[in-house]
């Protein structure tokens, strides 16, 4: 970097400074300085808090209805519905028992 184009970048630089403390300026000490900071601090707190609570709550709500899902899910039912209870694959192995007619005619080819 040559030194007149730093230079120019430096007088650029204390010229937005002065811009922005004339734009800002610094706040008046007082008695009630730091009751003012925490007063705001505490606000936020507050308001995050009351958001984490919330997302605390749903988050132990979806875990209770999962649990309460998967409790659903593996207690075995009953056969008096009148549903089979064979799985899927059950199902296609005895429609397509090995002494079914087509697989003997397959066989004897």
């Amino acid at each position: 970097m040559n030194w007149e184009n730093q230079a120019e970048a430096n007088e650029r630089l204390d010229a937005l400074l002065r811009a922005y403390r004339e734009a800002c300026p610094a706040p008046e000490p007082s008695a009630n300085f730091m009751p003012e900071i925490w007063r705001r601090i505490d606000e936020r707190q507050r308001s995050l808090s009351f958001l984490g609570r919330w997302a605390r709550t749903l988050a132990t709500a979806a875990a209770v209805l999962s649990l309460a899902l998967a409790a659903y899910l593996y207690i075995p039912r009953s056969s008096q519905s009148g549903l089979s209870t064979e799985s899927y694959v059950e199902a296609l192995a005895s429609a397509h028992a090995v002494d079914s007619p087509d697989a003997v005619e397959a066989d004897e080819m």
